[in-house]
């Protein structure tokens, strides 16, 4: 009896280990279906940056780059395979062009002239999109989108320079980066030089009001953030941040006041996937890895740059994986939380990918992954139309209140 009792449990245990198993396989295959069914918007992919390097000559590595390679975070290849279908392009502006008499204006126009050629070369896999219709007639085509976000209002040096960007595409511009500039303070600076917005900075933000650009909060300075809030005829986003909850000591996220304010006033946060943004603890383990990694280089007699650094750097990443990176999971929890503050409403996806080096999390490491975050979201409950809404429509409602409050 009791060898009975014993085969009866293990073939029990088996049969629902497989049930699990198909139950998860089939989890999966509704993730992939889904990420190609949905519209999946990206708000925030650097790869103008990543292209610059190659000093914007239509060379034939050039031309080839965007569409399948070993290098970077994002192609055409693996944006099909993971359901990408509008990526915003960002024109970032390095903090240095600020010191120039435009602002870093001309350097933005060439990123912008990239970007378009990337359409003109390949029209038959992208396309512009300067609105969420146009995104929605390309999708029906089957071709990439691609939007365009400025990152770092430096350009804006007067009023008149909003209606030459958007004329140029600019549909979102991220009112600085990594330094206080004309318009406001930034979240990484500590010069304060404007408490918040400027006088300018508040006429850039109605400005873009009348106009139809997105006011993106991202980067800038809380101050900022509860000033452009108070006076934005429009709801604004947050195209690449993460909940500071899981980062207290990093201002670059946004607190649950934050988070709770951007919720009732309509925006949208779109979460941002490098490790950095996701976990502190992630942060301390990096730092005191690369303590560990320097000191392993020196023993061998190794400079970081040195040729044969490089088999010891894959090998401790390899072996360290889990102290280095945070996950998918890490994401979703990113999600819940503002879920929770905000509401189902005001949560998109802003990846960061080609922004964020060598920190993006397991499970979300290119393009190919967005499968990878819509099955944990679906094996915690969140049904198709939560899922829709994070991949595009929170995203849309906003862009389209802000083409309306333009239009009023």
């Amino acid at each position: 009896m009791k060898f009975i009792l014993t085969f009866l449990h293990i073939s029990l245990s088996i049969s629902m280990l497989a049930q699990s198993a198909a139950s998860d396989e089939a989890l999966r295959k509704q993730a992939d279906e889904l990420a190609h069914r949905f519209i999946i918007v990206d708000g925030h992919v650097d790869l103008p940056s990543r292209l610059s390097v190659k000093n914007f000559r239509l060379t034939k590595e050039f031309i080839a780059m965007p569409i399948e390679t070993d290098e970077g975070d994002f192609d055409y290849v693996r944006a099909k395979k993971g359901g990408l279908d509008a990526p915003f392009m960002s024109i970032y502006i390095p903090s240095g062009h600020q010191k120039r008499a435009d602002g870093g204006a001309s350097f933005a126009d060439t990123l912008i002239n990239m970007v378009a050629d990337i359409s003109k070369m390949h029209p038959d896999k992208f396309a512009p999109a300067n609105s969420p219709d146009d995104i929605e007639r390309n999708f029906a085509a089957g071709k990439i989108s691609l939007p365009m976000g400025m990152e770092n209002g430096a350009p804006i040096t007067k009023i008149a320079d909003l209606a030459y960007f958007y004329k140029r595409g600019i549909r979102y511009i991220t009112l600085t980066h990594g330094k206080d500039n004309l318009i406001c303070d930034s979240s990484y600076d500590t010069t304060r030089i404007n408490n918040g917005l400027s006088p300018f900075g508040r006429e850039v933000v109605l400005e873009m009001n009348r106009l139809g650009i997105m006011v993106d909060i991202s980067h800038v300075s809380d101050a900022a953030f509860y000033q452009a809030i108070g006076i934005t005829k429009a709801p604004v986003i947050a195209s690449h941040s993460s909940c500071r909850t899981y980062t207290p000591d990093f201002q670059r996220n946004m607190s649950d006041d934050m988070i709770q304010t951007l919720g009732k006033n309509g925006g949208v946060i779109m979460i941002n996937f490098g490790s950095t943004f996701l976990d502190s603890r992630v942060v301390k383990s990096r730092e005191a890895m690369r303590t560990k990694l320097i000191a392993m280089l020196e023993a061998n007699g190794l400079k970081e740059e040195d040729e044969a650094a490089k088999p010891i750097f894959k090998a401790f990443t390899e072996e360290n994986r889990d102290s280095l990176y945070a996950d998918v999971e890490m994401v979703a929890n990113h999600i819940d939380h503002a879920v929770k503050l905000a509401g189902i409403d005001h949560v998109g996806l802003g990846s960061d990918y080609d922004g964020v080096g060598d920190s993006l999390p397991t499970g979300l490491k290119d393009v190919a992954a967005y499968p990878n975050l819509i099955y944990v979201l679906l094996k915690r409950g969140y049904s198709e139309a939560d899922i829709e809404k994070i991949c595009y429509k929170n995203l849309f409602r906003v862009w389209r209140e802000v083409e309306r409050v333009a239009g009023k």
